[in-house]
């Protein structure tokens, strides 16, 4: 596994949007010509649909995300938010990543040891390596 994505950095992928950055979609290419993966967290899933109920995200997103997942070698795969990745969030200060949806996706990115896809300042400048 070589990162995880961030919900609006998965969004944007599933819909070849061009705000994501070129650096992103090198490593997503970079993943996909080796045969490696990117990890979404299952809180992002989580999340997407939430977005989705709100209408804020398109109404096929979630459906759209569910077939990634589920295709045969896929480049998409789920990390779940275990007990570890509760205690690595004991290493990203509240006062750093205040939202909890965040903290618990940086905290993943740090448990699994890989980068986290995401133009979030906040995380940017926190203790997790991003890419963006």
């Amino acid at each position: 596994m070589l990162a995880l994505l961030d919900t609006h950095a998965l969004i944007w992928y599933l819909y070849d949007d061009p705000r994501l950055s070129k650096k992103a979609r090198d490593m997503l290419e970079k993943a996909a010509s080796s045969s490696d993966q990117i990890a979404c967290s299952a809180l992002t899933l989580a999340e997407i649909l939430y977005l989705q109920e709100k209408e804020r995200i398109p109404s096929e997103t979630f459906n759209r995300l569910v077939e990634a997942l589920e295709t045969r070698n896929s480049l998409l795969v789920v990390a779940p938010v275990t007990l570890a990745v509760v205690i690595a969030m004991q290493n990203i200060p509240r006062t750093e990543v205040p939202d909890l949806p965040d903290r618990v996706i940086a905290a993943t990115a740090l448990h699994l040891g890989v980068p986290l896809i995401s133009r979030d300042r906040k995380i940017a400048v926190s203790r997790v390596s991003t890419i963006w």
